[in-house]
């Protein structure tokens, strides 16, 4: 559905993408993930035609970017694109019009994406009154009125509650089901673990590691992570390394990474004199892969 092959980027004498390529099949979501400054906007920049590349080639479904019809793609932006005084409908409509709907169209189009992001008991009430999840779901609507073959939505969780997240992410689900390719930004790493089929780390303008959950989980020798709190972390890591255990300090927490499954006396009996003040034991997720990629990105090459 989406091709980016060997895009580059410079403001300046500052690199921004450096030979970046991936590609999102239909149907499913994809997740690009990275630090500020990694190129996540510039990219969305440039397939919403904001921007021109210094090299490199976008294709959009079967045509080159430029020559892809505009209504092939929705942008839900991190700033809603909406009209305050003017209802859900309202907004809606005049989207739609944008892209040169006929009146019978949009008015079947508004009604669909009201429905597909739950609010439509709430057509005629101004956008105004909604709330800030409400507002969100909206401005995806607005990104899916057109009917455009790729979705991309931009950081669409920032700043909601968790009730509120929890109500878009079954909206985004929702687009999966109706067979639209979704690209999605975030930082929040439980959102993409929760949402996205596929996952690429973005680091300094190109992909660092790409996969499914299982294929990115599978570059971390461990079975399960436990996070040590210790007044004797030095003598936490001197044990973890006379069992063969690798370890991390994440955020000025030590992380154990265990190559089996140890019941919590076993765990304990491995770790014994040592002054425990506590364990937490969890699966190996993304944020310990995402933590891997990146740290190990940034070490200088050769």
């Amino acid at each position: 559905m989406l091709r980016i092959e060997r895009l580059v980027k410079t403001y300046g004498d500052r690199p921004v993408l450096r030979g970046l390529s991936l590609s999102l099949r239909p149907g499913e979501i994809y997740g690009l993930l990275g630090p500020n400054g990694a190129g996540k906007s510039t990219t969305i920049n440039i397939l919403g035609r904001l921007l021109e590349p210094d090299s490199g080639a976008v294709w959009l479904a079967d045509r080159p970017l430029a020559r892809a019809p505009r209504q092939w793609l929705g942008i839900a932006p991190q700033d809603n694109l909406l009209y305050k005084s003017l209802t859900c409908a309202e907004n809606l409509d005049f989207f739609a019009s944008l892209y040169g709907l006929g009146r019978a169209d949009r008015a079947r189009q508004v009604a669909a994406c009201l429905a597909a992001v739950g609010l439509s008991d709430r057509a005629h009430s101004p956008v105004e009154t909604l709330s800030g999840g409400m507002q969100r779901r909206l401005n995806v609507a607005i990104a899916l009125v057109h009917r455009p073959k790729l979705v991309i939505l931009d950081e669409p969780t920032a700043g909601l509650d968790l009730e509120a997240r929890y109500e878009l992410w079954a909206t985004i689900r929702s687009l999966k089901q109706l067979g639209m390719t979704v690209l999605l930004t975030t930082h929040l790493l439980d959102e993409a673990e929760r949402l996205c089929d596929r996952l690429g780390i973005l680091h300094q303008g190109t992909i660092a590691a790409e996969g499914t959950m299982d294929e990115l989980r599978s570059r971390i020798p461990a079975v399960e992570l436990v996070r040590v709190t210790t007044t004797d972390p030095a003598g936490a890591i001197a044990r973890a390394e006379s069992l063969g255990w690798d370890w991390r300090e994440v955020g000025g927490e030590l992380v154990l990474r265990l190559p089996e499954s140890l019941s919590l006396p076993a765990l304990l009996d491995r770790l014994a004199d040592l002054p425990i003040d506590g364990l937490a034991r969890q699966p190996v997720n993304l944020e310990a892969v995402y933590w891997d990629v990146t740290r190990e990105a940034a070490q200088p090459k050769g």
